[in-house]
Formats: C-alpha cells, structure tokens, sequence
C-alpha cells in the first residue's frame, strides 16, 4: 500500500515539474521557433542577410571575444588565491566575487555609466583626452564581463578545493618550476571545470540584455548587440526578424546547454575513472 502511494506521489510530483517545464521552457522555446518560420524560409533567411542583424551578430561574438578571455585569466587567479590561501578578509572576496549574481544587471549597467559617462567620476579625464567609453563598444565590453566574471571562478575554486595539495607539492619536490606545475599537473586536472566555466561565461557574455542596454545607446549597426536587435525588431512589428533573430540566440543557448551536458558526462566519467 505504502509503495503505490509512493509511485502515486512520485507521479504526481514529474507531472508538475514537467508542466512547469512545458509552461516556461518548452511551449514558449516551440513558439519562437513556429513564428520564425511560420511564412516560410525565406522570410527567415532574409533576416541573417539584413546588414543591422550582421552587425549585431559581430558585435555580440566581438563582446564574448574580449570578455571570455578576460574572465578566464581573472577567475584561474582569483580561483588559486582563493582556493590555495587562507587570508582574514577572504569572506568578503568570496561575497564580492559574487556580486554580479546578485545586483541588477540594469544597476550594473548604471554603475558604468556613473563611472564612465560624461558626468561620471572619470567623464572629465576621459573627454579632455577624447576617449569615449558609455554608448560605445568598451562600455559594452566592460557590462558583458562584469556581468559574466564569478562564473569561471566559481567553476575550478571547488575543483581546487577538492584536488589538494599534494600533486602540486610532488612536482615541486621533482624540481618543477611554478609555470611546469600549472600546466602540466594544475591545468590537466581542472580543466573540465575550466571549460564548464568558459561555456557559462560566453552564454552570459553573449545574452546579456539590461546591463548592455543602459550603456549601448542601442543604436542600430554600431551599439546594438544581437539581444537588442531582437528586442528593436520586435517593438519596430518586424515580427518574423525578432523571431529569427531570436532562433540564432536559442540555437547558441541550445549549444551551450548540449557542451554542458557533455562535459558534465565526461566530468562524472573521469570522477569514475579515478
């Protein structure tokens, strides 16, 4: 009796995670793909040779381009400072480090505008030396990688954790220098948490919408990011370009989820293996 009840209760619970799936994820994913293609593949194709979409698509891989690298090198040393010291403050460095999970992404967007912009603390300086940040391409880079900075750190800091000291201290002990013991021992044996957190930060970097938003000015084939095209093309009744454009963002999120998995799998894989 008490296991009937069991799979009665366990069946109830997949149905209403499911549902809730098919309610937020699955209908509303299904209908963007239905509206992109409703009228047919012309209509769609068209949207990928209209120069302002190109534009944002450059604009938007140029972004990821300049933040993955950035939060890469910045989340492997604050990952190892973390991770292999102990320091009073080092709560705190772990809150700040978290900090764009937590603010607004709009807020975000404010901050480098208040920093940056003409009125800004540094607008003066930046003016009288004829360097534009805000409603250019570094204030977009600048949103993307602040918005996208805890997620390789957060990443390998567990990694770290977890693996110890003792292969590091081995290869000191057989006469390798710091940069030998980073690549050949360290490296090998995060990697998979390296490469999960490079994925996590190109999704970001390259969905980001409300912090980009606030400094881009979005103007169309110079500022405007492939989520703010969608987002134009669809106030502008251009209903079948913000769907399509909305496709190509599904498909690079459908990408990311798929390398996720995988590397996930392989993770786990390589857990057993050991």
């Amino acid at each position: 009796m008490k296991n009937r009840r069991w799979k009665f209760e366990l069946w109830i619970l997949n149905f209403i995670a499911l549902s809730y799936l098919a309610l937020v994820l699955i209908i509303p994913m299904a209908n963007v793909f239905y509206q992109a293609f409703k009228d047919g593949l012309e209509g769609f194709w068209a949207t990928f040779g209209d120069e302002s979409f190109r534009s944002a698509t450059l604009l938007t891989l140029a972004v990821a381009a300049i933040a993955i690298p950035l939060n890469t090198i910045f989340g492997l040393c604050a990952a190892w400072v973390l991770a292999r010291h102990k320091f009073p403050g080092k709560a705190v460095v772990l809150s700040i480090l978290d900090l764009p999970f937590s603010i607004s992404p709009v807020v975000a967007g404010l901050m480098i505008v208040l920093l940056y912009g003409r009125l800004g603390w540094f607008g003066s300086w930046l003016e009288a030396n004829n360097i534009r940040v805000v409603f250019a391409f570094p204030s977009i880079a600048i949103a993307s990688a602040f918005v996208s900075l805890p997620f390789v750190a957060r990443e390998v800091i567990p990694v770290l954790e977890e693996l110890g000291k003792d292969q590091e201290e081995a290869a000191r002990t057989l006469g390798a220098n710091s940069w030998q013991t980073f690549w050949r021992v360290i490296l090998p044996s995060i990697k998979w948490g390296l490469l999960y957190g490079v994925i996590l930060t190109n999704a970001r970097a390259m969905g980001e919408f409300g912090a980009v938003s606030v400094v881009s000015g979005n103007i169309a084939g110079d500022t405007q990011t492939l989520p703010l095209f969608v987002e134009t093309a669809y106030k502008e009744y251009q209903t079948q370009t913000a769907y399509s454009a909305s496709v190509a963002l599904a498909l690079l999120a459908i990408v990311t989820l798929v390398a996720k998995t995988v590397l996930t799998s392989t993770t786990k894989g390589v857990g057993r293996g050991h």
